[in-house]
């Protein structure tokens, strides 16, 4: 799905669509360079002439930290910026993730430098509706293992109650949608799965990654091609889950259908419209 942006291009985690271990207290924190690049802000000492000049837009937030022991990269776009109520969760996931990342990593012993743990997490668009703004984030993390992993995460800030909202939590249950998505959902999976393997896919084949997934275990978004109402809903699928590590991550992308709008919460209707 994605390359890291640690050391190696991190690509941005965009469908065609046009927050975690528990926290615990850091005792062994290393100091850092925290390089930020925050959003603008107005002078407070400006001229009343000034003050009519629209103020500037707000900047993209990325932060990079490498001490000896880990390394850490953190970013989201202008439009979750310019949310201020939105800016306090991202900060505080932030604020987590560094911390767990830096719980976790190894300490010096007898002198040696230690390989350092490494996590980085790129928030990008799917979306921005009138009332919506639909992000998710590549996750890229390397603890000294056999390979690095990666997953996503996603968040559906609601615009109008000032909250971040799960993409199920628009529809009357998680079962209800991956019901509704299931069949176009799984014969789009098996055709990339094909793709990459060489081979058709029997979904009955008795092996364990030919086999279909449940859509909603995975990390889902909500997409529009109109940008007025959702009419796409994408599963970003994370190695391990649908296919070996060499298979690399999985997108799949369905059209919102009838069957999909029936299991719309019925004051989110309005948001949704047939996709194609």
């Amino acid at each position: 799905m994605r390359q890291p942006v640690l050391s190696v291009a991190f690509a941005a985690i965009a469908l065609a669509l046009t927050g975690c271990a528990p926290e615990r207290p850091d005792k062994a924190e290393q100091p850092g360079t925290i390089t930020p690049t925050a959003a603008a802000t107005a002078d407070a000492a400006a001229s009343a002439a000034a003050s009519e000049t629209p103020s500037p837009a707000a900047s993209a937030r990325a932060v990079t930290e490498r001490t000896r022991n880990f390394e850490f990269e953190y970013a989201y776009p202008a439009a979750a910026a310019a949310i201020p109520e939105l800016v306090v969760e991202l900060e505080a996931d932030l604020a987590r993730q560094r911390r767990e990342l830096a719980r976790i990593a190894p300490r010096p012993e007898d002198g040696e430098r230690p390989i350092p743990y490494a996590r980085s997490v790129q928030w990008d668009v799917v979306t921005e509706l009138p009332g919506w703004l639909s992000l998710s984030a590549a996750v890229y993390a390397d603890t000294g293992g056999a390979h690095p992993n990666r997953w996503s995460q996603a968040l559906l800030w609601d615009k109008a109650a000032s909250k971040s909202r799960k993409a199920t939590d628009l529809f009357v249950s998680g079962a209800a949608l991956a019901e509704a998505i299931r069949v176009p959902f799984c014969r789009a999976l098996n055709r990339q799965r094909a793709a990459r393997r060489g081979e058709v896919v029997r979904s009955d084949s008795g092996e364990m990654f030919d086999e279909c997934i449940d859509p909603t275990a995975s990390t889902v978004i909500l997409g529009s091609a109109n940008g007025q109402q959702f009419d796409r809903i994408g599963v970003l699928i994370a190695p391990y889950e649908a296919g070996s590590y060499a298979e690399g991550d999985y997108e799949v992308t369905v059209p919102v259908t009838r069957a999909v709008m029936a299991v719309v919460k019925p004051q989110y209707r309005s948001v949704f419209a047939l996709g194609r």
